[in-house]
């Protein structure tokens, strides 16, 4: 009598164990991660008249205004540097993070259509929205360092050290955050809708209690307490010191160390929910 057996490339079954992840499906499906990067990338600014251009308007648009409200008016502190520059240090890291965090929030019922017709790894979508947003990043960088190489050669008080070779581990963290975070909302949205604009409007409020526009040296006591509590500090004022000279004073690898620790937990706190959620996410979103 005949065999006849059939070799299995994938198996869809059902999971129940918390932390049965299935991470390596990330690997295997790692195409689809670039196509989703693509279409993330491309669909932005698509049928618009400046494009890609729009990725450099908006940050250099943003530090004109903060140099303007909070530089001019409000005369905040820039710990000695221009206004353009220091506004737009924070302004570059920020950005990343806030996209990070705004849009992995969004992956469950952006991507219902597409969930709810075709099995692939759920967690690929918010995988390939942190990388495509990588590459917004490295517009806005490169006209930060733009900006920063003009007051270099044009003054003596900016101080690029060795703390700039941080800048993969910083966003690797900050990453991190985002993506954790993110997933925790976007599967909390699936039955509290009203997370969407409590989430828009926090993030905007969490810019204020991060160092973008005011340097960490210029609050004492619990206030300084209370901004170093929020991971995103510590890497917002370790890249303008890396690249500026500016905040060394305030500089410990111990908040390095917490910024990262918390990566950690929100990450496999998120990446847990994300799993449980995804089985049956398509009844109530």
């Amino acid at each position: 009598m005949e065999n006849n057996y059939e070799e299995w490339t994938l198996v869809v079954k059902p999971n129940t164990k918390w932390f049965e992840l299935h991470l390596s499906d990330l690997w295997r499906y790692r195409d689809l991660i670039m196509l989703f990067v693509k279409r993330d990338f491309v669909s932005v600014y698509k049928q618009t008249i400046l494009g890609p251009l729009w990725y450099i308007i908006q940050p250099i648009l943003t530090a004109i205004t903060y140099s303007i409200i909070f530089g001019s008016m409000a005369q905040l502190s820039t710990a000695g540097l221009p206004k353009l520059l220091f506004y737009l240090s924070g302004i570059t890291m920020w950005n990343y993070f806030s996209e990070c965090l705004n849009k992995t929030s969004n992956t469950f019922i952006q991507n219902a259509h597409i969930f709810g017709k075709v099995y692939f790894p759920r967690l690929t979508v918010p995988v390939a929205i942190i990388i495509s947003n990588l590459f917004t990043f490295l517009f806005q960088f490169s006209l930060f360092l733009t900006i920063l190489l003009f007051y270099y050669f044009t003054r003596t008080d900016i101080h690029p050290n060795k703390f700039m070779f941080l800048l993969p581990v910083l966003l690797l963290i900050m990453a991190g955050i985002g993506l954790g975070l993110g997933i925790i909302i976007s599967s909390l949205t699936t039955k509290y809708r009203d997370l969407r604009f409590l989430i828009a409007f926090g993030v905007q409020l969490l810019m204020f209690a991060t160092p973008v526009i005011y340097p960490l040296s210029s609050m004492l006591g619990k206030k300084k307490l209370l901004l170093l509590a929020n991971p995103i500090t510590s890497l917002v004022e370790t890249f303008r010191m890396g690249f500026t000279g500016v905040g060394g004073d305030d500089f410990k690898w111990g908040y390095l160390g917490y910024s990262f620790s918390f990566m950690v937990i929100v990450l496999i706190l998120g990446v847990i929910l994300f799993n449980k959620v995804e089985k049956s996410f398509m009844d109530t979103v």
